[in-house]
């Protein structure tokens, strides 16, 4: 990817004509989302780390973290963002430190949440969030496109505290938020309503279509670990297939080896 990939990757964020993402979690996956059309990809964290024998949550060490991010970003030609959980550190200056070796990396943006894995709130106060997300725009320079991602909704806050949170964030430097945790078209609206930069919402089977949430304005879309997750039950209808009735039809449809072979060539 050249030098203008920053820009080329901030002008794929249009409100009312979303960039849709299906995350990847290897160069394999990838390189499918990258053959399918997609103007670019995006890593997500649970798939990544699941991948790599870990849990999501800011378990994944960082270094291997970073280093599939690298791998990611040398297999496509298109930009690359990357999920990096809480920044994997306990503090600003080791998120900057995350985003410092992303940036090295190749990465052309980051997602970056507001979600205390360690401590005894669910979130992170909105001044130490804000503060992460500041440290990370100071190490990422203007280029890198930060996502801040809200958390409010997957921890039964409200609207109000969803869009207070945002601003604070856009305020410190991020330049989208990701709100996940709603496909409500009401709450997403006033969300777009509410919110000065591009907002990125989660979909999947039960959201509305990408053509309504246009409508609403919405910038971006993303599957998140939805992909790796019915990856994931593809492996386990096989294996209980072949345990229970021997039989194989839990594999029909399979991208063929050959294809899948010349992926990686």
């Amino acid at each position: 990817m050249t030098s203008d990939k920053y820009d080329v990757f901030r002008a794929l964020h249009r409100p009312g004509d979303p960039l849709r993402l299906a995350n990847a979690w290897d160069v394999a996956s990838a390189r499918v989302v990258e053959q399918a059309g997609a103007p670019a990809i995006a890593t997500t964290s649970a798939g990544v780390a699941w991948s790599l024998g870990a849990k999501d949550g800011n378990v994944l060490d960082r270094d291997r973290a970073v280093d599939l991010v690298a791998r990611v970003v040398a297999a496509v030609s298109v930009p690359v963002t990357a999920d990096v959980e809480g920044g994997f550190a306990d503090d600003a200056a080791g998120v900057a430190e995350t985003v410092r070796l992303v940036v090295a990396a190749g990465a052309a943006g980051i997602n970056l949440e507001d979600s205390d894995r360690s401590g005894a709130a669910p979130q992170l106060t909105v001044v130490e969030a804000a503060r992460r997300f500041a440290a990370a725009r100071a190490a990422a320079g203007d280029g890198l496109f930060v996502n801040a991602r809200v958390d409010t909704f997957f921890h039964g806050g409200t609207v109000a505290d969803a869009l207070a949170r945002a601003r604070a964030y856009v305020d410190a430097g991020a330049d989208g938020v990701f709100v996940p945790g709603t496909a409500d078209p009401a709450v997403i609206a006033e969300l777009v309503a509410g919110i000065d930069a591009p907002l990125n919402v989660l979909v999947g089977p039960g959201s509305p279509a990408v053509a309504e949430l246009a409508a609403l304005g919405v910038a971006r879309v993303s599957l998140g670990s939805s992909v790796a997750e019915a990856a994931y039950a593809v492996v386990r209808r096989a294996a209980e297939e072949l345990q229970a009735k021997g039989t194989y039809s839990a594999v029909e449809g399979g991208l063929a080896y050959g294809d899948v072979n010349a992926l990686l060539s």
